[in-house]
């Protein structure tokens, strides 16, 4: 199954769980799917930034909602051309080093972006630099122990994480998404994605992040 396939199948449901945090946290924003247009031609774990094509500058002057939430634009512009998914992790790194506050959720999309690549060592700090210090009321913790124990291959540690996932209390007053449905019918969010790295726990994460059962 190509990374395009993959992505484009995860889209809809990455959408729902997105639209959930916005609900119910104090989310200035959520996490957005990695890529919607990618197909590597190369090993996996392999990149080549020579060949990536955007303009830097523009793209490190953009606000952080356009750089990190526009599902075609931004750093996802950079990581939707073949082999450049390390070039896109290291804008997301320069683009928040800038930055005078954090985002959680930078660090979590290099995060991702790193792991993709099979580059655990790295991408583990930076997803431990995503952990919510406070107000997590939609399990986004939970998820980010889930993909942590994913790349460090604890089985043990996963389950444990989609437990407390799935135990999340809903909320009690459901509100409506986009189309009219409650959203506590899909709750918790990221649930599919836990499932996902538990289903496909030998897998490596670029195969196991979405969908990787189809």
């Amino acid at each position: 199954m190509t990374l395009t396939t993959m992505f484009k199948t995860a889209l809809k449901k990455d959408f729902q769980a997105c639209f959930a945090a916005i609900t119910f946290s104090t989310l200035a924003s959520c996490s957005t799917p990695i890529t919607t247009a990618v197909e590597s031609n190369t090993a996996a774990g392999q990149t080549r930034a020579e060949n990536c094509v955007y303009d830097r500058a523009e793209l490190l002057a953009l606000n952080i909602a356009d750089f990190d939430q526009d599902i075609e634009g931004g750093w996802r512009s950079v990581a939707n051309q073949v082999g450049c998914f390390d070039a896109a992790a290291d804008l997301i790194r320069d683009y928040h080093a800038a930055l005078p506050q954090k985002s959680f959720l930078l660090y979590w999309h290099e995060g991702q972006v790193r792991a993709i690549t099979g580059d655990y060592a790295t991408a583990i700090p930076l997803y431990e630099m995503s952990y919510k210090r406070q107000d997590d009321t939609v399990g986004w913790n939970q998820y980010v122990d889930a993909t942590i124990a994913f790349v460090r291959r604890d089985k043990t540690a996963l389950a444990k994480a989609y437990f407390a996932l799935a135990n999340l209390p809903a909320p009690v007053n459901a509100q409506l998404d986009q189309n009219g449905n409650s959203i506590a019918d899909s709750w918790p969010p990221n649930m599919n994605v836990v499932e996902d790295l538990l289903a496909c726990f030998d897998q490596q994460y670029r195969e196991a992040y979405q969908n990787c059962r189809l």
